[in-house]
């Protein structure tokens, strides 16, 4: 299944009062596993950027001028996109202002339908804690150290991996690894046992058996060892 984990950077928190898209950031992900394919793209909002907005993501007016408008890169990012589901943390601030740039230039709007919202799927998965990105990238031990600052793209190639966590696909895919790498995985009961289908060469001499038979024997005939040990090897013909 494709989905495709996005995220956005606005100058303000509200499209109705005037605040505007000024980046986006998409990554492509197949059955849960990125695959490297991505679509990142700066806007010019055609605005003054708030100060507020520029600590988060560091983002100038000066900086955005030189973008393209939001209708000019339209078309790559709807086929980017295609009709697969939309992976976004807070779905609905970001496809509040898509929507809202799409509707000032008189396309379809993206229906809230094809939304998956990783903070609420986290709020269900872990209630009663802060469940920011920062938060979720600690709790599953992803390294977020290169976020300074927001940013789209980076922030969605985070979320790519917070989400494989959160939907507990991560495991199955360390499960299918196993499996290709010659073992096979018994998932029958609460903890998975490994087996390998093709057995390890021995590692114990014949030497070693007999000096390990040789002392069972002097435990007595009633030792319990005595019930483990191999069938003695066949002696070659004469």
């Amino acid at each position: 299944m494709r989905e495709i984990v996005l995220d956005t950077e606005t100058t303000g928190l509200d499209p109705l009062r005037g605040d505007r898209l000024v980046e986006i950031g998409c990554v492509e992900i197949l059955n849960r596993m990125p695959t490297g394919q991505t679509y990142h793209v700066y806007i010019n909002p055609e605005r003054d950027m708030p100060a507020e907005a520029f600590a988060v993501h560091g983002l100038s007016a000066e900086f955005l001028s030189t973008k393209p408008l939001f209708h000019e890169v339209v078309d790559a990012f709807l086929e980017f996109i295609g009709d697969a589901p939309l992976v976004i943390h807070n779905a609905s601030f970001d496809i509040g202002f898509i929507n809202a740039e799409l509707d000032k230039i008189k396309r379809v709007a993206i229906p809230r339908e094809r939304l998956v919202d990783t903070l609420l799927l986290a709020r269900r998965k872990h209630p009663g804690v802060s469940n920011r990105l920062d938060d979720l990238c600690s709790r599953y031990s992803i390294d977020n150290s290169r976020r300074t600052k927001h940013g789209a793209l980076l922030d969605a190639e985070l979320l790519a991996e917070v989400y494989v966590d959160l939907v507990g696909a991560r495991q199955s895919q360390l499960l299918l690894a196993s499996e290709g790498e010659g073992i096979r995985v018994n998932t029958a009961g609460d903890t998975p046992r490994r087996q390998r289908t093709v057995p390890l060469a021995p590692r114990v001499s014949d030497a070693e058996r007999e000096a390990h038979r040789a002392f069972i024997a002097t435990l007595g005939d009633k030792a319990i060892w005595s019930e483990f040990l191999p069938a003695p090897a066949a002696s070659p013909a004469g």
